[in-house]
């Protein structure tokens, strides 16, 4: 047959490694490299930098600081590469890493606790209608662009459990667990922040739809 003059052998063959285990096994290849060879984790700060930058920046809602939030981050991970228990994968590791480090930074530029149990949501129509008030002179807006908006528009108690549970797939459990609240807090935050963003988008795509016509 084809197939086994292609693959010597039995005709069997390992089913190919799924991203998530190629990234493990680059992270094993990082972790027993010699001292000074940094090829392995290069190549997956280069597979993971934009994403990371991008998270940090949705966390914070700090542009000028997600860069060197991100290469913080994989600072950490090189150092703590050790000591890592293989208990997760290398990407819902380097996730964790990323969360712990901009609550920290959140937590210090704001000298209080990011989220509080207080904290319901926006209360006023100004904040609810932030994105129209934006500059008609940026009205030809991506849909990247315009996502970033919405975040950029939504309260820290409900961006940031939407932001840890669907863009860094922690689970409910450690949304709670590392935003200090309980569990049914953290579902009613991502509910509500899931609207608010549905809502925040489509109106805001709708006015970049008419301006672009006009």
């Amino acid at each position: 047959m084809l197939y086994a003059q292609m693959w010597p052998g039995d005709g069997q063959r390992n089913p190919p490694l799924s991203a998530n285990e190629q990234e493990d096994e680059l992270f094993e290849s990082a972790r027993t490299a010699p001292p000074g060879d940094l090829r392995a984790f290069e190549t997956l700060v280069e597979q993971h930098q934009r994403r990371i930058v991008a998270d940090c920046r949705h966390i914070t809602r700090d542009p000028g600081a997600a860069e060197d939030l991100a290469q913080e981050v994989f600072l950490k991970a090189y150092f703590g590469m050790q000591n890592f228990e293989g208990r997760s994968s290398f990407r819902h590791w380097l996730q964790v890493i990323k969360v712990h480090h901009c609550l920290n930074h959140l937590k210090k530029q704001k000298g209080k606790t990011v989220v509080s149990i207080d904290e319901e949501g926006p209360q006023s129509s100004e904040e609810t209608k932030a994105f129209s008030s934006h500059d008609r002179s940026e009205e030809r807006l991506g849909e990247q662009q315009i996502i970033h908006r919405v975040l950029d528009g939504m309260p820290d108690n409900l961006r940031i459990p939407l932001v840890l549970r669907d863009m860094d797939e922690l689970s409910y459990e450690e949304v709670a667990a590392n935003l200090s609240i309980s569990l049914s807090a953290a579902k009613m935050r991502i509910k509500r922040a899931r609207e608010w963003f549905r809502d925040q988008y489509e109106a805001h795509s709708a006015r970049v739809g008419r301006e672009a016509t006009q």
